[in-house]
């Protein structure tokens, strides 16, 4: 049975204070409560330095049973390097504590910047990708003295690993990108926003969904109509279906599922629309967070 997750990228945004969180909630406890409020969430802080074992085991502990989040790969990887030489940023990554997540990880988020699309150096980043945690942690033993004792790889069961690749550059939106996530079973990411194309290309066993607001990309609020809309869509790729005005760049027929598990963050962040457009789609698919889903 197809799960469907929806949460906000990130949550710690002053702006969210008294219009989402309340007033007097102090920013240590913000995590649990979002996490009571969503089934899901997207770690962005990740993409910006290497955070600790510590931080990965506190979300973890923080947020209930049945949640997962979705983890913002290292920027460093994606925007200094280019994806070139990345065989030990990738081993820092995972040696850095993501892999403490363990049953609550959900897919690696993979944000590339504005660059040409060049294949053999995309098909070679997705070759390095680790397809579990077993695998990870193996290329996790190869850090160098970035993580040097505060490195924590160690797993308690091998689980599979999903990515997930958002391209802002107009160049990547052709068949032969697609072609190359379809061959590695990595999903291109339905990334609507108001500042880059977008395309709805299912090349994954999964469906993966940043809604960034349109037409002003972080700050417009998805009216009604527009949920509706998503939920609509949603629905169709949960079901292992596609939308009939599916908006492709390819004719490839996508990978048959019976059922497919669909991930959506919200990140128009800007005046907390985020966690309000969150929960209102999830009222419309009749998605609920673990705890109500328990009782």
């Amino acid at each position: 049975m197809a799960q469907i997750r929806i949460g906000t990228s990130g949550w710690s945004y002053a702006g969210w204070r008294g219009k989402f969180y309340p007033p007097d909630l102090s920013g240590k406890k913000q995590l649990a409560y979002v996490s009571s409020r969503f089934n899901s969430l997207e770690i962005n802080g990740s993409f910006y330095s290497l955070l600790s074992p510590k931080a990965y085991r506190n979300y973890r502990e923080t947020t209930p049973g049945g949640f997962l989040c979705a983890v913002k790969a290292s920027r460093f990887i994606t925007h200094i390097k280019r994806l070139k030489e990345i065989r030990t940023p990738l081993a820092n990554f995972f040696a850095s504590g993501v892999l403490k997540m363990e049953d609550k990880l959900g897919p690696i988020l993979w944000q590339l910047p504005k660059v040409k699309f060049n294949p053999e150096i995309l098909e070679a980043f997705l070759q390095e990708l680790p397809k579990d945690t077993q695998q990870a942690a193996r290329l996790a033993r190869e850090h160098d003295e970035r993580v040097e004792g505060k490195a924590d790889f160690t797993i308690e069961d091998n689980r599979p690993l999903r990515h997930a690749v958002e391209f802002r550059g107009e160049d990547f939106f052709v068949p032969e990108c697609v072609r190359i996530l379809r061959r590695h079973g990595v999903a291109l990411v339905f990334s609507h926003s108001g500042s880059w194309p977008y395309t709805e290309e299912l090349t994954a066993g999964f469906a993966y969904i940043r809604l960034h607001g349109a037409p002003h990309t972080y700050a417009s609020n998805y009216e009604p109509e527009q949920l509706d809309w998503w939920a609509g869509r949603i629905c169709a790729w949960a079901s292992g279906e596609e939308p009939p005005d599916a908006q492709r760049i390819t004719d490839i027929k996508p990978p048959r599922r019976k059922a497919r598990d669909v991930y959506v963050y919200f990140d128009n962040d800007h005046h907390a629309h985020a966690p309000v457009n969150a929960k209102e789609l999830m009222q419309r698919l009749e998605v609920r967070p673990p705890s109500e889903s328990r009782a």
